[in-house]
């Protein structure tokens, strides 16, 4: 970057952060901001001006890249400010490890950081571009050498379509909310959460996680403001849409934060079916922790409450079925094959009743794919392949169930062994869905386990190319 003055960057990050709320008021993506700055400020280099966009401290950087090396079961390496400082202002390069770690951290590919060159050559003798290899040996300079065993690692690289940036923003929100701009009314943020539940529904994760923060902060804003059952439901239902959100993209911890925070709105507004939508995505989160026992006294004390009041309504039958099924489902992720089956069974009762109700048919299917679900739970592909070549896309009313009902027969495939069917299926989803396949990270396992063991399948070339 040259020799700037320390006056010259302090005015660059005074600019970088105007630019930063500037943007960040606007909407516009990271990249967006990145231009902004660089233009604005064209001494700064593409490392720096992601950190700048982003609005991390160096340290906040450092700490993020040690987190992604313990997330990969790795020691992190002695990264440092000054490296990062050194790095940023072009009097050192990093080498191709930290280059994929800084990629991964930024959400951000190589090239946009201005380091793809000096990444590529790992690159290329990689099977697929969703993975880089980087070998780390006797010749290498780069600042990462820290293992005299000269260790080999496969890391992954920057799978998930979902810029990384989003769900840090997230996470900070929830820290500390966003500030709300002006109040808006109930009917307004209803129309918000319907909007949010719309890009859900056809797996439009990238707008649905950037839109979170701001809505999270004003409907709690309107939640405080008034003060009424309505509102307290409505908050927790954002919460609940954001749980669902972050576990379908692999982000746990952060999706148990919101499913806390669901139940304590709900439970401020007593209305039952919002109770028990809060408390099965609790009981979401604790099955996905091995917690089995607590998930389903969590979702069954819950649906006891709705079958004592009758299950009147279709709202109460509708949320009384996602109850049982996700009791059978937890069930069946602990084992217990017979009380599993019994209480989908009993979802299927409800199923039938809601149908008959509301002259719709998409409980039946809704609780079919989760009987072919239980089956590959309990490891049974078979069985689930007899289920699920049973259903048809079109009994799915959005394109995130149609994509759900590739990926799971995709699961059921895999585990039977079947790579050209598995292939299949994959590609169907991305068709319908593409989130469902790229920013799954069980199911992007899947995709990658393919393209590196059976690179001759049919398909499977497609497959790469579609998801890198």
């Amino acid at each position: 970057m040259g020799q700037i003055t320390r006056s010259r960057r302090a005015q660059i990050r005074r600019e970088a952060t105007a630019l930063r709320m500037r943007g960040q008021r606007n909407g516009w993506p990271a990249e967006r901001i990145v231009t902004a700055i660089r233009t604005t400020c064209p001494e700064v280099l593409p490392l720096e001006a992601w950190r700048l966009a982003l609005g991390w401290s160096r340290a906040r950087t450092v700490a993020k890249v040690g987190e992604l090396y313990l997330a990969d079961g790795l020691q992190p390496t002695a990264l440092s400010e000054a490296m990062l400082c050194r790095y940023e202002h072009g009097q050192d390069r990093p080498g191709p490890e930290y280059t994929v770690m800084f990629a991964r951290a930024y959400g951000a590919h190589p090239d946009q950081l201005g380091l793809h060159a000096h990444v590529q050559r790992c690159c290329a003798a990689s099977p697929t571009p969703l993975t880089v290899v980087v070998t780390v040996g006797e010749d290498e300079s780069s600042d990462e050498r820290e293992d005299p065993m000269q260790r080999r690692t496969l890391i992954k690289a920057v799978g998930l379509s979902v810029p990384l940036h989003l769900l840090l923003n997230l996470e900070d929100a929830l820290a500390a909310p966003a500030e709300v701009g002006r109040t808006a009314s109930l009917a307004e943020i209803q129309q918000r959460l319907r909007t949010a539940r719309s890009q859900f529904d056809v797996s439009a994760l990238t707008p649905l996680l950037g839109g979170f923060p701001a809505m999270l902060a004003a409907a709690l804003d309107t939640a405080e403001r008034a003060d009424t059952p309505a509102g307290w439901a409505m908050l927790a239902g954002c919460y609940n849409l954001a749980t669902d959100t972050l576990n379908k993209v692999g982000r746990k911890e952060t999706a148990r934060i919101t499913a806390d925070r669901g139940v304590l709105y709900a439970q401020r507004s007593m209305d039952p079916v919002a109770m028990a939508a809060s408390a099965r995505a609790m009981g979401m989160m604790l099955r996905t922790s091995g917690r089995h026992a607590a998930a389903t006294k969590v979702v069954e004390r819950a649906a006891d409450t709705l079958d004592v009041m009758g299950l009147r309504t279709a709202s109460q039958m509708g949320m009384y079925l996602r109850l049982m099924c996700t009791s059978a489902y937890t069930k069946s992720q602990a084992g217990d094959e017979e009380e599993a089956f019994a209480r989908l069974a009993e979802a299927e009762r409800v199923a039938a009743r809601l149908a008959a109700l509301t002259g719709k048919p998409e409980a039946g299917p809704f609780t079919r794919m989760y009987r072919m679900n239980i089956h590959y739970s309990l490891g049974d592909p078979k069985a689930a392949l007899g289920v699920g070549q049973e259903l048809r896309p079109d009994m799915y009313p959005t394109p995130e169930r149609q994509g759900r009902l590739h990926t799971d027969l995709a699961r059921a495939w895999w585990l039977d062994g079947r790579a050209e069917e598995t292939v299949s299926a994959l590609r169907a989803a991305l068709a319908v869905a593409p989130s469902e396949v790229r920013d799954r990270p069980k199911i992007r396992e899947i995709a990658d386990a393919l393209t590196a063991k059976h690179p001759r399948v049919t398909g499977v070339r497609e497959l790469a190319t579609a998801l890198a």
